[in-house]
């Protein structure tokens, strides 16, 4: 009986597996906009911006649009326009952009203000474009129904147009105390 041959042996390669390389995403906020009106819901918002801010190394631009002060007067004059009043507002605006950025912000990220005549969401779209604003962190007020359609939302206006991505910062959501 013959005997059979048997085949020779293969030799098996065992390879390595592939390094796979996980490259963590970034995002570069260098640049945080903030619209402030002094109510407690802007300030809320401020107090979300700033962790984002530290956590990116990034700086916060603090916005307040005063609005022009028009009056309609009666059919003869036409429209009377109130600068006093509006100089005092910026006056004023400034001031506590000031007071607000030493007191919430103090040296924890560079912080600047900025004070702005006109319609607030025109003002903050016009400056986050300007300035190449990398993210803006605004508070919606959560007017009622009627309100809303009435007279609009900046905050939803905002989104709409924002040259950048914006964070919305609801009412009564995990507010700071």
């Amino acid at each position: 009986m013959a005997q059979k041959k048997k085949a020779p042996r293969r030799k098996t390669v065992r390879r390595k597996p592939a390094k796979v390389v996980l490259q963590k995403p970034t995002i570069g906020l260098k640049r945080l906009l903030v619209p402030i009106d002094f109510s407690t819901h802007s300030k809320n918002a401020l107090k979300y911006a700033i962790p984002f801010a530290e956590q990116f190394s990034a700086s916060i631009d603090l916005i307040y649009v005063v609005e022009p002060a028009i009056y309609p007067a009666d059919f003869s004059i036409g429209q009377v326009g109130f600068p006093n009043i509006e100089d005092e507002l910026r006056t004023r605006g400034s001031n506590e952009l000031d007071e607000l950025i030493e007191k919430e912000i103090a040296n924890r990220v560079p912080a600047r203000r900025v004070v702005r005549t006109g319609k607030p969401f025109y003002e903050i779209l016009q400056y986050a474009e300007e300035e190449n604003i990398d993210l803006i962190v605004i508070a919606t007020h959560g007017h009622s129904n009627v309100e809303h359609i009435l007279f609009g939302s900046t905050a939803e206006k905002v989104v709409r147009r924002a040259p950048c991505p914006v964070l919305v910062v609801r009412t009564g959501e995990h507010e700071f105390v």
